[in-house]
């Protein structure tokens, strides 16, 4: 810790040259940490895709998901986590391509959407973990038929897990089916999805997070090389500004022609 109250300029400094000191500014600081007064729900937007997940979550009948609830009102026990509640983040995370538990924990603690989701209920790794996997049939069937519903009626897009583990965004060339063909496109589409994902927590908890990492990168190098583009493309001489004419003040009278002298 400093004894001075006030940063000393750096040793050497000759006070006495003829070159003007660097201007003192203050630069942001992204890391601070910040207490913020606010409530979930005004962190979304109104019309925000975890606010239709959550819509969409509540008119489905998960009762089977209920029903392997043992504590009961008037009985002894902690309360369980609504399922609703699991489901809706399990539901989001797979039309974000996230499979790993590990990374949904995370993003409960991180992400603005899903914190709302979870509306205050303290979720972790085990819990969300232990939900997929006992109730895997019914979360493989709910989520399946939830993602090609919503893909069928345009309400979401999804960002695919390819081969080789990269998030693309799924593709709309589907949207000229009609009927059956079309909902059986997005099935298809959405068992796939849920199949990976399930693979991933499974067998590569971390395949989530290499992938989030290498999105990560790959953002960043590509908003480095779209600002190094457009600094290239910034004139290296000033243009030239022309001084537009001034104008008499509103009220003045106005001006008198110059006089044109007598002739002798």
């Amino acid at each position: 810790m400093s004894d001075t109250l006030f940063p000393l300029p750096p040793a050497g400094m000759d006070r006495e040259s003829d070159a003007p000191p660097p201007p003192r500014v203050e630069r942001p600081n992204r890391a601070q940490l910040e207490l913020r007064s606010v409530d979930l729900d005004g962190l979304l937007p109104a019309d925000h895709r975890a606010r239709l997940v959550w819509d969409f979550v509540e008119g489905l009948d998960l009762s089977p998901l209920y029903a392997a609830i043992r504590a009961v009102e008037g009985g002894a026990g902690r309360p369980a986590i609504d399922p609703a509640i699991l489901t809706a983040l399990w539901l989001y995370a797979t039309l974000d391509g996230v499979g790993s538990a590990r990374a949904l924990d995370r993003l409960c603690q991180q992400h603005d959407a899903y914190r709302w989701l979870a509306g205050g209920v303290s979720v972790n790794y085990h819990t969300l973990a232990d939900f997929r996997v006992a109730h895997a049939e019914v979360c493989d069937a709910l989520l399946t038929r939830s993602v090609a519903t919503l893909r069928a009626e345009g309400l979401v897009t999804l960002m695919r897990v390819a081969q080789d583990g990269v998030r693309v965004r799924a593709s709309a060339g589907a949207a000229s089916f009609r009927g059956r063909e079309r909902l059986q496109h997005y099935l298809d589409e959405a068992a796939t999805q849920v199949r990976a994902l399930r693979q991933e927590l499974d067998e590569d908890p971390a395949a989530t997070s290499r992938r989030q990492a290498a999105a990560r990168t790959r953002a960043t190098q590509e908003r480095l090389a779209r600002v190094k583009k457009a600094l290239e493309s910034w004139p290296t001489s000033r243009p030239s500004i022309e001084t537009p004419p001034t104008r008499p003040p509103i009220g003045a009278p106005p001006a008198r022609p110059p006089r044109t002298p007598r002739r002798a």
